[in-house]
């Protein structure tokens, strides 16, 4: 696929999309951390109804904060859904760059400065872990031990070479996102993460992996459950399968 010069697109503005959910406690401290490292960015708060308060929070920061806007939906749809109502509100806009970033601590502001900075060279950047230089920091071993299962798996189904391709810090250029068909995108949990990603590669576009360190939240509980984990094996199954089957069919018909 063709792509214009790198010189000619301009990563700025930036927004990052922030999903919540009662996360009333960690999203002030996240934003103060963001605006510290990147003064000059956006923040999009995309909050699923919390009952803890989330909201109504991220409202009061954003009526003293013209950085800051506030996307409310009515129910708990999912990781998923959640990031491709903030993609879809991002490209409404003008915004060149729109990062994930979740509101729990795990993603360090402090690393996106040298992820916008990748970019300059690349179509999507993710924070990865797994990579030289990436760290996991007070992760329980079953958790890391669970997450290099996933992304050996999913290489290997998927037949991509991005170590981390679970991450869910990332800075997408607005090309990907208008080029990706993100009504398809069915996928609820942190599948997702592999869903965009693959069909980012799939596509046509350069993926670049930057190292991050990830931390376990501090405050609140993890999302991770059994129900997403098994989305993921279901889902990363079934696409590699029908991967593997299109590879088939090409090689049968260039005898």
């Amino acid at each position: 696929m063709a792509h214009a010069p790198r010189a000619s697109r301009p990563i700025d503005p930036v927004l990052v999309v922030i999903p919540t959910y009662n996360e009333r406690d960690n999203l002030p401290l996240v934003l103060d951390r963001l605006h510290r490292a990147l003064p000059a960015v956006h923040a999009l708060v995309v909050d699923d109804g919390s009952p803890d308060g989330t909201g109504e929070l991220a409202d009061k920061i954003a009526a003293g904060d013209d950085r800051v806007h506030v996307l409310h939906r009515t129910e708990k749809a999912g990781l998923g859904a959640a990031y491709v109502a903030g993609f879809r509100w991002g490209l409404e806009r003008d915004y060149r760059t729109i990062v994930e970033m979740d509101a729990d601590g795990s993603h360090a502001p402090e690393d996106l400065p040298r992820m916008l900075e990748a970019l300059d060279d690349t179509d999507l950047v993710l924070g990865s872990r797994y990579v030289p230089g990436g760290s996991l920091v007070n992760w329980p071993k079953h958790r890391e031990l669970l997450s290099r299962a996933a992304n050996l798996y999913s290489r290997l189904a998927l037949g991509v070479r991005i170590k981390d391709v679970t991450a869910g810090f990332r800075a997408y250029r607005r090309e990907v996102l208008e080029k990706l068909p993100l009504e398809e995108i069915a996928s609820r949990g942190y599948c997702f993460q592999i869903d965009l990603a693959w069909r980012t590669v799939r596509t046509g576009f350069d993926v670049v992996e930057v190292p991050i360190t990830f931390t376990e939240r501090e405050i609140g509980q993890s999302k991770m459950s059994g129900a997403i984990i098994r989305e993921a094996l279901l889902r990363v199954g079934l696409w590699g399968a029908r991967h593997r089957a299109e590879q088939v069919r090409t090689l049968l018909r260039r005898r």
